[in-house]
């Protein structure tokens, strides 16, 4: 293998099994996590376990879901731009069957607008099949803008790609109107759970929900988010099955809310900006292949029911991490020495490498 085409070997293990129900899937699955920072691994493998001993399990819901790309027009003016854009949004249907002369899945769901100046932004939304849609919805935002340029008087070109989207940047427009699969998790864990695997209680967790996950963000100007870590899931899953890293950035945005409920735990995590698929690039690696296959993510079904099969996972996975460090940081020194207990006493993890 040359220089130019090596694989990077990451750390990765299969944790769980999670147990998930709820309007896409249930099922019992482990899942891969591909990561350096080897805590994770039991961590999340603690969260799966109390899903185990909740009745429903994880309950995940999938909300919504549409892939978004934002392109730039000029205007002469900005009335001029107003007009275009009441005409555009006017002609979806005429769109609609613009974009299926160059995709077979790609589907406009609906066209939004921001007008500065003379200037134009549109931002387009598709459904995209079992694929993250990130080159189908540039592909079809590159068609529909040479047919705006074309039909709509007034305008000129700006750009294929105008920030409005918004891709892999942490921003309110992806929080508000979501990007990707929108995700919300639920579970119920009973008081004796909390107690004997959490070790903690529900007040503490609810009490550190609020000061550190709410106020702590908001002290710290968070962008519609108030999380502990959902990127060191996201990322850990994302690696293990072929997704864009990048895209962890607007997929850590997102809101933890805890309830206690006479002693026992209600613990949900809201993810708006999951973006996962199941077929496209990245895909074709052995392992990625061999790991999708796993999670049951390469079925024949209908376009979309895989990708939003692993979107559920994944949300899922990210509700696990996120109770179990809570729960640690309820407590002294227990994240600590699960740091050093897990990472300098014991270097050699022995963990499948990724691409090896």
């Amino acid at each position: 293998m040359t220089e130019a085409h090596a694989i990077a070997g990451v750390p990765m293990r299969w944790i769980g099994p999670l147990r998930i129900s709820g309007n896409v899937a249930t099922t019992e699955t482990h899942v891969p996590l591909a990561t350096y920072e080897s805590p994770l691994w039991p961590s999340v493998g603690r969260g799966a376990k109390v899903s185990r001993l909740a009745e429903k399990g994880i309950v995940a819901t999938l909300v919504d879901e549409r892939m978004t790309r934002s392109v730039l027009v000029e205007a002469t003016d900005a009335l001029t731009a107003l007009t275009a854009a009441r005409s555009i949004e006017a002609r979806i249907d005429e769109l609609r069957d613009v974009v299926r002369t160059c995709s077979r899945f790609a589907e406009l769901l609906t066209i939004r607008h921001e007008i500065s100046s003379n200037l134009l932004f549109l931002r387009f939304e598709f459904s995209t099949g079992d694929a993250s849609g990130h080159n189908m919805a540039t592909l079809a935002s590159d068609t529909l803008l040479k047919h705006l340029l074309e039909t709509v008087p007034g305008i000129s070109y700006g750009s294929i790609s105008a920030n409005y989207c918004t891709d892999k940047k942490a921003t309110a427009i992806n929080g508000i109107l979501g990007r990707g699969k929108n995700v919300v998790t639920e579970l119920l864990v009973p008081r004796d759970v909390v107690t004997d695997v959490l070790h903690t209680t529900a007040a503490k967790i609810v009490e550190l929900n609020v000061r550190k996950n709410l106020l702590g963000t908001l002290l710290a100007g968070g962008i519609r988010s108030a999380n502990a870590h959902y990127a060191n899931m996201l990322l850990a899953f994302y690696l293990a099955t072929g997704q864009d890293a990048a895209n962890i950035v607007e997929g850590s945005q997102g809101i933890v809310m805890a309830e206690d409920r006479d002693g026992d735990l209600y613990f949900s995590c809201n993810l708006p900006n999951l973006i996962v698929g199941s077929v496209g690039n990245g895909k074709g690696l052995g392992f990625v292949e061999t790991n999708l296959t796993r999670l049951g993510c390469r079925e024949d079904r209908i376009p979309g029911e895989n990708a939003r099969r692993l979107a559920v996972i994944a949300a899922a996975t990210v509700l696990c991490g996120e109770l179990s460090l809570l729960a640690a940081q309820t407590n002294p020194g227990e994240l600590m020495r699960a740091h050093v207990q897990l990472e300098r006493a014991n270097p050699d993890h022995k963990a499948v490498k990724v691409g090896a």
